[in-house]
């Protein structure tokens, strides 16, 4: 996948290891859609600057700090700029996780 970073790459080539080459193209495939790049997670945190904050946190299945956020302006933008710093970390661990429920669907 030329679109994920390396740290996703490796976090995945770590989880796919054991698969067959079928099993790896239907988890590639179903995990594309659901996948989240740090772009977006930039783009749309830098929303929260126009007043409303937390559609990133919407985005990344964190709905409850989606709603502190809009509901304090960001944590009186204190919040949005943390994660503009941390948008490539939240959306690692947001990958990561989605990619951890995938694995456990395929098994089933």
């Amino acid at each position: 996948m030329p679109e994920v970073e390396m740290e996703e790459a490796y976090y995945l080539d770590n989880l796919l290891k054991e698969k067959s080459d079928q099993q790896v193209r239907e988890f590639l495939a179903i995990y594309r859609t659901r996948r989240r790049d740090p772009q977006l997670t930039l783009l749309t945190a830098l929303i929260g600057f126009l007043g409303i904050s937390g559609v990133h946190r919407f985005l990344l299945n964190q709905i409850g700090m989606g709603i502190l956020y809009l509901l304090t302006a960001g944590l009186c933008f204190i919040g949005t700029i943390v994660d503009l710093v941390n948008h490539k970390t939240l959306t690692l661990e947001y990958n990561q996780r989605i990619a951890g429920d995938l694995m456990i669907m395929m098994r089933v």
